[in-house]
């Protein structure tokens, strides 16, 4: 599924079950995803809080919490190494410069203690085999690509805006130019003007590096104007998958629809926006069925009680519902 056209793809996830343990219950956090991403190609992973999106970044770079979270089954091969084989030696050095992300909360992604030069030079110090001048140097390069000023190098994250440390991480996680970015709602704490100066600056790098990129983001206006791909996220299953021209115009997952129908149209006339009814499911009591069957309109008997394969639309385009041809006469 996701596969490019020359079939080269730097990250290729197979049927990945992830499960956190939580006061004796099993949180089924991940539940047989499938994903690829080809060399500078961006997919955006979309979906409700809870989703699984985070957790599904985490699992690429290793970083699950020991004691609490586990990968039950799957394969995630980056650039033909299997990276749930690698040890935490090995796996040290893919982070941070083959493998990069941008964590949700800046305000936590950075040292407190540590002024804003010594870390960017840090990261860059851990993966180059360079002097301390050399490391500055590269991170004054860096810092000033996401405009900022050398003079500010000596500052601490404190001294610096929501928007700034923001700049900060980015430019942290593109210091060593990383083959993949894993962007974690990157404008999640951003007003809209700074979102629009971060995503521009991103892509801009992003660009001139030929990094791909897994964009994970609820908002779909993110999605149009930053990725190739998108993969629509429910209950930690993949539910809809196709190119941003498939997914925007051709919307045949309730779920998906239902993540439009939620969001402000100005060309229509309606006054009140159509939100999904219902609560996403408890991740520890999935239902046996479609996940989201409780909240689907358009549910039938089938639909409550066998898990829903996928259905192939196109060549670039999936769905896991067995009533797309009703959804999709319905919603005209």
């Amino acid at each position: 599924m996701g596969s490019n056209e020359t079939g080269e793809n730097l990250l290729s996830i197979r049927d990945l079950y992830v499960e956190y343990t939580s006061n004796r219950q099993v949180i089924h956090a991940v539940n047989g995803v499938s994903l690829n991403i080809a060399k500078g190609e961006t997919l955006g992973l979309v979906g409700e809080t809870g989703a699984g999106k985070t957790t599904i970044a985490k699992t690429i770079l290793l970083i699950l919490p020991d004691r609490s979270a586990k990968i039950k089954s799957g394969a995630i091969n980056f650039d033909g190494r299997e990276l749930t084989s690698l040890d935490s030696a090995e796996m040290q050095k893919i982070r941070g410069d083959k493998i990069s992300m941008v964590f949700q909360d800046p305000m936590t992604a950075l040292n407190p203690v540590k002024t804003i030069g010594a870390q960017v030079s840090a990261v860059i110090a851990l993966h180059n085999d360079i002097s301390k001048e050399e490391a500055r140097e590269r991170a004054k390069e860096m810092l000033g690509m996401v405009g900022i000023m050398e003079e500010r190098m000596k500052e601490y994250p404190h001294q610096f805006s929501g928007g700034m440390k923001q700049r900060v991480v980015i430019a942290m996680a593109l210091a060593c130019n990383p083959d993949l970015l894993l962007a974690d709602e990157p404008t999640t704490a951003l007003d809209v003007t700074i979102q629009a100066q971060v995503l521009e600056m991103v892509s801009k790098l992003k660009a001139a590096k030929n990094t791909a990129m897994l964009l994970i983001t609820h908002d779909l206006g993110i999605v149009a104007e930053n990725c190739d791909k998108v993969a629509v996220i429910y209950a930690g299953r993949i539910v809809e998958y196709g190119t941003v021209e498939d997914i925007f115009d051709q919307p045949l997952h309730p779920y998906t629809i239902g993540l439009f129908g939620a969001l402000p149209d100005i060309e229509s006339d309606a006054e009140w926006l159509s939100p999904i009814d219902g609560i996403p499911p408890d991740p520890s009591n999935l239902p046996s069925g479609c996940a989201f069957s409780p909240r689907c309109p358009y549910a039938i008997e089938q639909c409550f009680n066998e898990v829903i394969g996928e259905l192939i639309i196109s060549d670039s385009h999936m769905c896991r519902c067995i009533n797309t041809e009703t959804v999709a006469m319905r919603k005209k």
